[in-house]
């Protein structure tokens, strides 16, 4: 006969393992533990079997053409496939455009990194806290401790929000998460501030100048500042464990974050800003101090991986249209699945 404490033992072991076959996610388990693939493609066709809608992926290796893989949709409710030509909504990977945009204009002496926010738009003095002391150097380092609007629980995220002033008010004199420059917090706050900074300083929007010195020089012609600015159908539709239905139409225009493009001007971007064809050395060596040089995006309906890898010359450039649950950690395992098949 067993005793009260091995019994004890026999029943915690037993909902241990009753919780471990009920709530371990599944999905992630079998994209991690799945036999990697010999292709990309093969790679990208079993995603789609854990429950990602589509994806498109952009693979730029030293040496050999670019190439283009897609799975599953553009637009699952009207069967059309995934394409590679397509638009996609690319989020927070909107901040490497800025911050190279910044990179130029403190270059050519129109901003300065000391300057602080104060200073540029004096009218948030008293209504952003610190905001004498925080510099343009802290907001583009995601070092300022102003709170990211992103985390108000007063967005709107089920309807299009599309008045930056109003996205700026859901933080305005609220109290600083962190003294300036005492650490690192991301905050979309930040970027959305120095969009408000280029706009004054250029005396235009900051996406002109985007535009014009950044796209057009590199020939990229499918890669938009605003959803506004094109044709809907060319975008790849969304899909979010939170909404029905695809949520294409969901427009978000804070700068930082409301970029449209291509996967492939994406890589051609990302390839320009990593080998220094994009920059002058002075502008280079700016970007190098105040940001990184790949990036993430998350937006309902919209995930995007853009990186650069130095140890094989290598861009690859990841866009699924699904969003919640555990799509995000799927998408990574993904992604990161695709950088060992390169590698071997």
């Amino acid at each position: 006969m067993k005793s009260p404490k091995q019994l004890l033992k026999i029943i915690i072991l037993t909902v241990v393992l009753i919780c471990a076959v009920v709530f371990i996610p599944w999905d992630m388990a079998r994209a991690w533990l799945a036999p990697l693939p010999d292709t990309i493609q093969e790679q990208l066709d079993n995603a789609i079997d854990y429950n990602l809608d589509g994806i498109i992926v952009y693979v730029d290796q030293s040496g050999k053409p670019p190439e283009l893989y897609t799975a599953g949709w553009k637009d699952k409710e009207n069967k059309v496939p995934a394409d590679p030509q397509a638009l996609f909504k690319i989020g927070s990977i909107s901040k490497l455009y800025i911050a190279a945009a910044a990179a130029k204009l403190i270059t050519s002496k129109n901003l300065s990194l000391d300057r602080n926010l104060a200073d540029y738009l004096p009218e948030l003095a008293g209504r952003v806290e610190n905001a004498d002391q925080i510099s343009l150097r802290m907001l583009l380092q995601h070092r300022s401790g102003i709170p990211d609007w992103i985390e108000d629980p007063e967005f709107p995220w089920d309807k299009s929000l599309t008045d930056v002033n109003k996205v700026l008010e859901l933080v305005l004199d609220d109290p600083s998460e962190f003294e300036p420059d005492s650490r690192y917090d991301y905050s979309n706050t930040n970027y959305l501030l120095i969009g408000k900074i280029l706009d004054k300083t250029l005396g235009y929007n900051h996406q002109q100048y985007i535009r014009s010195e950044i796209l057009t020089p590199l020939g990229l012609t499918h890669t938009f500042g605003l959803l506004s600015e094109v044709d809907s159908s060319k975008v790849v539709s969304g899909y979010d464990s939170h909404y029905d239905k695809d949520v294409k139409m969901l427009d978000f225009v804070s700068p930082g974050g409301s970029m449209v493009a291509t996967v492939q001007d994406v890589g051609i971007f990302l390839r320009a800003l990593n080998d220094g064809s994009l920059l002058n050395k002075e502008e280079q060596t700016i970007y190098s101090s105040i940001y990184k040089y790949g990036h993430t995006g998350l937006l309902p309906g919209y995930q995007s991986i853009a990186r650069y890898h130095k140890n094989t010359d290598t861009v690859v450039i990841q866009f699924v249209n699904t969003s919640g649950g555990n799509a995000w950690t799927i998408s990574e395992i993904v992604y990161n699945r695709i950088i060992k098949i390169l590698s071997r």
